[in-house]
């Protein structure tokens, strides 16, 4: 599997952030699950070889045996923003992608002391405990569609989703193979083919141009798009906390508002990514959430697993990532709740998931266009 070997190639790689001096090699990854390591280059010292280091698929190949260079790796950016046109891979989940943006977040991480993040802080009150938010970069990116089978650790292939501005309440768009990365996600790497990415809007959004780096640029349909379509894509706020080594991050998105039966009802979609920093394996097995609505309702919802899940986290699968829904008959409001979590002895624990708000300040805008399901 392409994709496997690519993740498990980059996280090796991506370690480079833990230590000043880190060991980055290739793995060459035949079906018969045969791993061979070379060319051990230091990050940190030897950008020269380091950007030279190539990474190899078996990608699209019957039986998986032969091998074919994909790209050259180059140097993770530690400041600064990627462009537009530049190919990676993610760190966690191992597909190949292409960024079209950038957004400018606010991450409320519950587990940083407010004193270290920027000078001009925004505050998100919970409870007793203020969380002060900083700006951090993410991607709008397109995944390559090879690699949506081979990515186990996510529930579905991620896509932008938005109700349809029609009389028919139960439609549902949605535009598929599009990802937010967070800037530290980022695995960036070159290719000399015109068609790096399959995807279906590559085409209409990039254009292969040798004489720029990196050498695809934004077509004006992508600047089009995205003037048009930004109420929608835009990722405004992120939030983060962690329990006992397990890492929750929540990003929360506007849908949309439908009349149903002469009531307003406003729709989100958020998307919940689970890491396990630790060494034990851990299974989720229950989540507990708590909804309160503007209209003063507060509905509590229990269930086994998520999305008809129950993931196992372990070193050599960190991380779970799925999306999920909530409607509410009022304009913004909370959720917030926890993740029950069983050891490998059968002991539980719960872990907190940050409490988040629920904003539908874009109805004024017009409804996104795209792509239909």
């Amino acid at each position: 599997m392409a994709a496997c070997a690519i993740r498990r190639l980059f996280l090796s790689v991506s370690k480079y952030k833990r230590r000043s001096h880190r060991v980055a090699s290739v793995l060459e990854y035949n079906c018969g699950s045969d791993w061979t390591r070379t060319r051990p280059s230091c990050l940190h010292c030897a950008s020269t070889s380091f950007q030279q280091t190539r990474f190899m698929s078996s990608r699209n190949r019957p039986n998986g045996n032969v091998l074919e260079t994909v790209g050259v790796f180059e140097a993770p950016k530690q400041h600064g923003k990627y462009e537009s046109g530049q190919l990676f891979l993610h760190s966690v989940f191992g597909y190949r992608g292409i960024v079209l943006f950038p957004w400018h977040a606010r991450l409320y991480d519950r587990d940083v002391c407010p004193t270290t993040l920027d000078s001009k802080p925004q505050s998100l009150d919970h409870g007793s405990k203020e969380v002060k938010g900083k700006t951090h970069t993410y991607y709008q990116v397109l995944i390559d569609t090879r690699d949506c089978p081979y990515i186990s650790q996510r529930s579905q292939t991620e896509a932008v989703t938005f109700l349809a501005n029609h009389d028919d309440s139960r439609a549902l768009y949605a535009i598929p193979g599009l990802d937010y990365v967070s800037h530290e996600d980022i695995l960036p790497y070159s290719s000399t083919e015109q068609i790096p990415i399959q995807h279906e809007l590559f085409e209409r959004f990039l254009i292969f141009n040798p004489s720029k780096t990196p050498p695809f640029t934004s077509r004006d349909t992508l600047r089009a798009w995205q003037e048009k379509n930004h109420p929608w894509l835009e990722l405004s706020d992120v939030h983060r906390e962690t329990t006992e080594n397990i890492r929750v991050t929540v990003i929360p998105f506007y849908m949309g508002m439908r009349d149903v039966q002469n009531i307003h009802v406003y729709w989100w979609r958020y998307c919940i990514r689970l890491e396990n920093l630790g060494n034990e394996v851990v299974q989720l097995r229950e989540r507990h959430w708590r909804i309160f609505s503007l209209s003063g309702t507060l509905e509590t919802v229990r269930g086994r697993g998520v999305v008809g899940r129950e993931p196992v986290l372990s070193k050599e699968q960190p991380a779970f990532q799925y999306s999920s829904h909530v409607s509410l008959q009022a304009p913004s409001g909370h959720m917030w709740g926890t993740f029950r979590f069983e050891r490998t002895d059968g002991s539980h624990f719960d872990v907190r998931i940050p409490p988040f708000s629920l904003e539908s300040n874009k109805d004024d805008k017009a409804p996104p266009a795209g792509y239909t399901l």
